[in-house]
Order: C-alpha cells, then structure tokens, then sequence
C-alpha cells in the first residue's frame, strides 16, 4: 500500500539524463607489488628490517585502491628481509569498535590471512604510551607496540572534517588507527576541528616512543587508481608527508559545476543524485570535499547542493550508514542496512553525533528522486540542474539532466557521450547503467 505521503510527491515529473564523460590528468603506478617493491629498494630506511624481527603492519578500513595486493607485497617485502611480519587492524572505532568487527572489516576489503600472507592480529587492547600536556592519554595498539618494529601503511588523502599540514595518511594513521577506539575517542575528546592539532602531537610522541620503523604511503588519482608509493622514515615523517597531501588533494576529482581554474567545484546544483554510499568511498559515506557537506561549519563550501538523494549503502561498508546524514533523502534500502552498533561507535567517538542522523526516508529510488526534485527550488522544477554519480570516489561517469548540457558540453575534458534518456526504474531502483568504469 503506497503511504499516503508518497502520494504528494508520484506525479512529479523527472528530468530526461544523459550519459557524460570527465576526463582528469592522471598519473598511474602500475603494478603494485612492483611500486612497493621499487618503493622498499630505493629507501634507506628500509634497512632498519633485520632478520628475526617481528613486524607489524597496519591495514585500515578505507577502500584503498589495490589495497589487498599493497599489503600482500609490503608483507612479501618484509619476509624477504627475514623478519616475521603480521597485520594488524588499525580503524580506530570502525567495525563496531570490536576485534572481530575490525576483521570482518578488512575481510569485506579483500584483505585476509590467506590473500596477503601472514597473520592478522585484532586486538581492541591499547598500551598507554604517554600523556599529552593536557592530560590526553595516548594509547597504542598493544600487538603494534609488543612488536619489534612497525610499519605504517595508508592512503595519503584530505580529511573529510578539517584541514592541517597531516590530513588522512600516515600520521593519523598512528595516531588514530593504532589507538584503536579508546585512542581514537582521545584524539577526538575537544571536537572535530581540533582533531588536527591532536593527530600532530600524538604522532609526535609516538615517532619518539614507539618503534615505528617506516610509513609506506599512497597517493590514488583522480580515478581511484594507484598513482604511487613513497616510503618515509620515521626521522622527519609528519613533514615529508604534509607535501604529499597537498599532491593528493590535487589529484581529487571533482563535481563538473563552476570554472576548472579553481581549485574545487564552486557554484549551485539544484539535484545530486549519490547511488551508492559507504566507508569504502570516504570515511564518512559521501566525501565532502566532493559534495561540500562538511560536518564543520569552519570548512570552506564553494558548492551548494539545493537537493542531495543518497540511494543505497554499499554492502562492503558492513552496515555501516555514517554519512546517510549529510543526504536530504534517502531510500528504505540505507534504512534497513543502518547498522546502529557501527555507526553509533563511529560518531561517540568522533563526537561528531550529526553523523547518527537518519534524513526522509522514501521507500524507493524513484520517490526519493522526485522528492528531492519537487523541493529543489529549481526555478522549474520540470527540468532542474540535477547531477547523478555512482558514488563521491569514481566520478568519470555521471549522468547530467538537460537543463545541464548547454553548459557542459563544452567544457575542457567533458564529454556528453550518451543520448537524453528517461530515468529507467525496476522495482523502484534505478537502473540507467553505467559503464565500466576507466
């Protein structure tokens, strides 16, 4: 039976959309195993691996691209050189701030004992290594800290709630990731836009106490591809990194909406269209810096999005709806999938409680659309300037209704390359296809 305020919005009319192409400047690795193998041989620091160490190596929960052959050949590399390597979860609060949770996390990821080679060691048991000069106690992962030495290993990247010299990479995640929840929850104690400050001095400490060897970091391009790997010693890490995130979050991808010689997309959008969120597109389900829902208000938002429609949580995010709250409307499908014991453990520990939110639920793809169409604002809401994406991580495919073509058709790496099309819907999902992507 169809619920009566579904009712208000069924005979809104849906704009026609087509098929578009962006093209980014985009370096490539290759191979991965061969980038970390290249990577390890040409840095010195490498050598602080001695035969019969214990190492251990740490694997958070974001969908790094070729994540499971990167830490696959981190591991053979270790072995290589004699030492008894082992991997250890290091997502602060993520899987429901439980050892198992964390695991499962990294199975859904494609990482398992049998695919990179050697054991995985979840613990949420954390060793205090020290006290900040407030009186912030820093925790470390207690397999990390019993281990001979540490590797770091993570995506290099923006943070998606505050901008410092040390963003998402390696020094959050020692600071973050091998806190573990209870670390994670410290890091966080004086909200969100201090978290900066604190990823700093607690990676700081922790460079000064704890062995970490290396961080071997990543930087993907605008296609969610390895664009490289680059190996930094411990001696010097947070400002050899900060150069790295400044080369990362000009890679990012972005929105087609406002001129190219800015450095992110600036301007109004009227509808966007998420297909698909999760934690293995951005930590918070839909990356802000894509949509400029951020969750502090000290972030710089050059684009707003009258209407965002979020359609489906991605299966790999294990229940896991953080950033649901950030949409306008949503679709039962987020719903049902929303995990409390996932996301509740994320946001007490952020303390970023907006994160818990549930928005309008519809209970399918096409009232959700035509509910963010009919409360657009458009100045016709028969043709609004409306965009549709798989999700903020892959942006080469989209879809753009017809009130966006005048303007994109000739845009410098744009292409329309698909014909006007009516939104295709099967059992209220839907379906208009995309291509593989590039």
């Amino acid at each position: 039976m169809t619920p009566d305020y579904v009712k208000l919005v069924q005979d809104t009319l849906l704009p026609r959309i087509a098929l578009c192409r962006q093209s980014f400047a985009a370096a490539r690795a290759g191979d991965p195993a061969a980038a970390v193998r290249d990577a390890m041989a040409g840095a010195a620091c490498v050598g602080k691996i001695k035969p019969g160490m214990s190492i251990a190596i740490t694997a958070g929960s974001r969908g790094i691209a070729d994540f499971p052959e990167l830490l696959a050949a981190i591991v053979a590399q270790v072995r290589a050189r004699g030492a008894d390597p082992f991997v250890v979860p290091s997502m602060g609060s993520h899987g429901g701030a439980t050892a198992e949770g964390q695991t499962a996390l990294l199975a859904k990821l494609g990482v398992t004992e049998e695919v990179i080679g050697c054991p995985i060691r979840s613990s949420m048991e954390t060793d205090e290594i020290g006290v900040l000069d407030n009186g912030m106690s820093v925790r470390m992962d207690r397999h990390a800290n019993a281990a001979d030495g540490i590797i770091l290993f993570n995506r290099i990247k923006p943070h998606t709630s505050f901008r410092a010299p040390n963003e998402s990479g390696l020094a959050k995640m020692l600071s973050i990731g091998l806190g573990k929840q209870s670390g994670a929850e410290n890091c966080h104690a004086r909200g969100i836009d201090n978290v900066g400050i604190f990823v700093a001095h607690m990676a700081r400490m922790k460079l000064e106490r704890c062995k970490v060897l290396f961080g071997i970091g990543t930087i993907e391009n605008a296609y969610d591809e390895l664009a490289r790997v680059e190996v930094l010693d411990s001696d010097g890490m947070l400002e050899a990194e900060a150069p790295l995130l400044q080369e990362a979050m000009a890679n990012m991808p972005r929105l087609p909406v406002g001129p190219l010689d800015q450095p992110t997309a600036s301007g109004t959008l009227d509808v966007l269209i998420v297909d698909e969120i999760g934690k293995e597109f951005s930590g918070t389900g839909m990356d802000p810096n894509i949509t400029h829902r951020f969750s502090s208000q000290k972030m710089q938002v050059h684009l707003h999005i009258s209407r965002l429609v979020a359609l489906g949580l991605s299966p790999r995010s294990n229940g896991n709806g953080n950033g649901a709250a950030r949409a306008d409307v949503i679709t039962s499908q987020i719903e049902e999938a929303f995990d409390r014991e996932a996301v509740y453990a994320n946001c007490l520990t952020s303390q970023v409680l907006m994160q818990a939110k549930l928005p309008m639920v519809m209970p399918c793809a096409r009232s959700a659309i035509q509910t963010v169409v009919k409360t657009s604002g458009a100045e016709d809401i028969t043709n609004p300037r409306l965009l549709r994406i798989p999700n903020t991580l892959k942006l080469e495919y989209l879809y753009a209704s017809e009130a966006m073509l005048p303007e994109l058709r000739d845009r410098p790496g744009f292409e329309v390359i698909g014909e006007l099309e009516e939104m295709q819907f099967e059992d209220g999902r839907l379906v208009n296809p995309w291509p593989e992507a590039h």
